[in-house]
C-alpha cells in the first residue's frame, strides 16, 4: 500500500512537466469532500430521520442541518427552516470515502459510463450528482420507496480547470475521455 507521501511524490512527477511545477507543494491536493442531501418537506419526520440515518451510515459521521438563509414565499419557505443536511469529510475519512465512491458506489450506478468533465467549476472543484443513495453498500435495499439523491463535492486546491482535471484523473476518478470537437 502506497503512503500519502509516496502518492504526492508520484502525483508531482506525473504533473510536473505539464504544468511547470517547481516544488511538490504546488501540486493540487484534495482539501475536503462535502456530501449533501435535501429533505424537501419537513412535515414527513420519518423521511428526515431516514436521510440523517443514511447519511451517517454512508459517511461514518453525523450530518449537520442546513437551515434556509432567507424566506421565499413562492416556495412556502421560511428563514431558519431546515432544508437539507450535509457532512464535510477531511483526512482519513475523506480518503476512505473517496476510495469507496470510486471503487464500489460509482460502478453500481445504473448505466454508468464515466463522469462528465464539464462538472469541474472555475475554482477546480468537482461536483457529482448521485440520483439514488442506494448505490452505497451501507444502505439497505429493502426500503426502495424512500430513495433520495446526494450531491458530492470534491474540493481541491487546483487553480484552473485543466489542473483539476489532470489531478482528478491521476487520483483515479473515472472521468469520460474528451471527444474531438
Amino acid at each position: 500500500m502506497e503512503t500519502l507521501a509516496e502518492k504526492q511524490t508520484n502525483m508531482f512527477k506525473a504533473l510536473k512537466e505539464r504544468f511547470g511545477y517547481k516544488s511538490i507543494m504546488q501540486t493540487p491536493k484534495l482539501d475536503k469532500i462535502v456530501i449533501s442531501a435535501k429533505v424537501g418537506s419537513m412535515n414527513d419526520k420519518n423521511k428526515v430521520a431516514l436521510v440523517v440515518d443514511r447519511l451517517a451510515k454512508i459517511t461514518g459521521q453525523q450530518p449537520k442541518a442546513n437551515p434556509a438563509k432567507k424566506s421565499i414565499a413562492t416556495f412556502k419557505l421560511r428563514e431558519g427552516t431546515i432544508i437539507g443536511y450535509s457532512v464535510t469529510l477531511r483526512g482519513q475519512r475523506m480518503r476512505n470515502f473517496l476510495d469507496k465512491l470510486i471503487h464500489v458506489a460509482l460502478p453500481r450506478t445504473r448505466d454508468f459510463r464515466g463522469l462528465e468533465v464539464t462538472a469541474i467549476d472555475e475554482m477546480g472543484n468537482y461536483t457529482i450528482g448521485i440520483k439514488e443513495h442506494t448505490i452505497f453498500p451501507e444502505t439497505s435495499d429493502e426500503d426502495l420507496r424512500d430513495v433520495f439523491g446526494l450531491g458530492v463535492t470534491l474540493v481541491t486546491t487546483a487553480k484552473t480547470k485543466e489542473e483539476a482535471e489532470a489531478f482528478l484523473r491521476e487520483i483515479g476518478l473515472p472521468l469520460k475521455k474528451k471527444t474531438a470537437e
